[in-house]
């Protein structure tokens, strides 16, 4: 307040496809506790003239009568491809960006109103969106390290019952390259299997408790054995053999060649602030001299 200069309207968070995007937009708006209204990017878009425009209006509108929002515009690429491509769509587009361009940053009060967008596509979204006074923050949502993968293995077993000499530091380590959605995927198919064979377990048992009685012997004690409804490390070795990774080499090559291409066009220098650390510079030929992942989220 000191300063006198007004936060930042928005952030595009962009990146590999089930890197938790949409998780984190949710995060944000838990810790600001500010409303939070999600917006898928097709959804707007009608075939009735106006309507399109008229969806985005409302949304903004909603958000206004609501604030402190945060409006998450998932799938942003859907309706904010550049201007002028969309020949085939009678221009709704390109209405529907003009129209998301306005309430950004129009003449009309935003109050306490914040606007985050994620897509997986950011070279193909609109210059305009992404200028300074918009969407211009844009950090990008890598792939999970190790210490990541291992988090998400036990947010995705905490409701589930695990063998306690199942090693997920191990399976964190083997999932190099794997996108949390990949490794959510690897939990879910261990969990199947270790359906599968407990309830082919499960009735054999039963059999053997209903002999056992017939003949008026004494139930065995494996009947009784709690240990089978547990997942199992041979669940998750198997479920491991039978994944693949969702996003490949070229298409990471892809996101850090956009991530240099706009430290380049932005400028971004280091030591502007004081007490930090001598300046190394970006250059056109080394934009990220100290390999931070986020290029953009302490400018």
């Amino acid at each position: 307040a000191r300063f006198k200069r007004d936060p930042s309207r928005g952030v595009l968070f962009y990146g590999p496809p089930g890197c938790g995007k949409t998780l984190l937009a949710k995060a944000v708006a838990t810790e600001c506790a500010a409303n939070f209204l999600s917006v898928k990017g097709p959804e707007l878009l009608s075939m009735w003239v106006g309507e399109s425009e008229s969806n985005v209006r409302n949304i903004f509108d909603k958000a206004r009568r609501a604030s402190p929002c945060i409006i998450f515009f998932d799938e942003l690429d859907s309706i904010t491809s550049a201007r002028g491509r969309n020949n085939g769509d009678s221009g709704v587009s390109d209405r529907v960006i003009n129209q998301l361009l306005t309430e950004l940053d129009g003449l009309e009060s935003r109050k306490t109103i914040f606007t985050i967008g994620a897509t997986n596509r950011p070279d193909i979204i609109d210059p305009a969106i992404i200028r300074p006074g918009r969407l211009d923050q844009l950090i990008y949502i890598p792939m999970p390290d190790e210490p990541a993968r291992l988090s998400i293995l036990k947010a995705s077993l905490r409701k589930i019952s695990v063998d306690p000499n199942v090693n997920l530091g191990a399976l964190a380590h083997a999932t190099e390259g794997y996108s949390g959605a990949d490794i959510a995927e690897i939990v879910n198919k261990a969990t199947r299997y270790a359906i599968k064979y407990t309830l082919r377990e499960f009735l054999r048992r039963e059999k053997l408790k209903e002999e056992a009685i017939e003949k008026g012997e004494e139930v065995p004690d494996e009947v009784n054995d709690d240990s089978i409804y547990t997942v199992k490390q041979e669940y998750f070795t198997l479920a491991l053999q039978n994944s693949r990774k969702s996003v490949s080499e070229a298409d990471l090559a892809r996101y850090r060649h956009y991530a240099e291409v706009m430290a380049q066009s932005r400028g971004i220098v280091a030591n502007e602030a004081p007490n930090m650390p001598p300046p190394a510079g970006p250059t056109f030929s080394n934009p990220n001299p100290n390999n931070e992942t986020d290029l953009f989220g302490d400018n």
